[in-house]
């Protein structure tokens, strides 16, 4: 008789635990552990690059340093640059003195060295209209030839028109260049000046600087570095513009609405402490990664929505990737 009591109340003792295990799990079903909403931090990060290929010369910041916007960080040394400069500064002191010369006119010297020649063929006019007259008087008597009158004939016209061309020549050298020519020397000069200027520009992008204010997070190229148009040099994080993000499924998106205020939690600074912040977008995530099958259980498809909180005040001690949960 004992040991069939002792059967019979370890039956009991089972089918009590068993009911007890049922009706704990038939609890939780009815009464689920509420879900977690969590989300990772993230702010703007800057990859500066640079504009002119060349050789890393200088890097005037390491990782981790906080700079300012216009911060120089770095400069890349290019001696094609450094050519073209000098090139273009020829070409624009040429161009100068052209356009000088060109509003100056002619010297003192010149000036005077025309009216002399123009002079001198005046006086080779006269001589030879002299000359002229006599012969032509004496052709007319029948006492010179048809052919000396001609040779004296063609001198005379050939002084003529030396003379005159004196005249013009020293007439240009006193009124100087032409308004045309003045103009055509003052676009060179302009011309030379942008080509100075586009590569003074490269010059200028030759130092790096900072687009923000930030901290530096990491150096991609060290010193002597060969580096190309466009290439990344460093990148600057600025946690003045940081934000959470979420993949919240909509099942759970009553409550969270854009323009209002929601509690972020963030594990790693404090676990008791709820930040503000405010929802900036809802939006729909790629549905190959987002749908979720709940058919199995005689419901429906759900999908997941990129919710983006941005804090309202600073946020001490925060970093991008951090875990950050809403509490909703």
């Amino acid at each position: 008789m004992k040991e069939n009591s002792k059967s019979l109340l370890g039956g009991l003792a089972v089918i009590i635990a068993a009911i007890g295990i049922v009706t704990l799990v038939g609890l939780f079903a009815i009464h689920p552990q509420k879900e977690i909403i969590t989300g990772e931090a993230d702010a703007t990060e800057y990859r500066v690059s640079n504009m002119v290929p060349g050789h890393v010369d200088t890097i005037y910041v390491k990782e981790g340093d906080f700079v300012k916007k216009g911060d120089t960080l770095a400069h890349i040394a290019s001696k094609q640059v450094a050519a073209k400069m000098q090139q273009a500064t020829a070409v624009r002191s040429a161009a100068s003195a052209q356009s000088r010369k060109a509003q100056v006119g002619a010297r003192d010297q010149q000036k005077q060295m025309a009216y002399q020649v123009w002079q001198k063929a005046k006086a080779a006019v006269e001589v030879y209209r002299k000359s002229y007259e006599r012969v032509k008087g004496l052709y007319e008597k029948g006492v010179v030839s048809a052919q000396k009158f001609d040779e004296v004939e063609a001198q005379y016209k050939v002084a003529q028109a030396d003379c005159a061309a004196a005249e013009q020549q020293y007439l240009m050298a006193e009124e100087g260049a032409r308004r045309e020519d003045i103009d055509a020397a003052a676009a060179l000069v302009n011309q030379a000046g942008g080509a100075v200027a586009e590569v003074q520009s490269y010059l200028d992008d030759s130092y790096i600087i900072a687009p923000s204010d930030g901290q530096v997070v990491e150096i991609y190229c060290k010193l002597g570095d060969l580096i190309g148009t466009g290439s990344p040099v460093l990148s600057i994080l600025d946690m003045s513009d940081c934000w959470f993000f979420f993949a919240v499924r909509e099942d759970m998106l009553k409550g969270i609405n854009v323009g209002e205020t929601v509690k972020i939690k963030i594990p790693a600074l404090s676990e008791d402490t709820l930040y503000d912040g405010e929802v900036r977008r809802i939006q729909a995530m790629a549905s190959y990664a987002t749908w979720r099958s709940t058919k199995t259980n005689g419901q429906y498809d759900v999908k997941s929505f990129d919710v983006k909180v941005v804090p309202t005040g600073n946020i001490e001690g925060l970093r991008p990737g951090m875990t950050a949960i809403l509490e909703n």
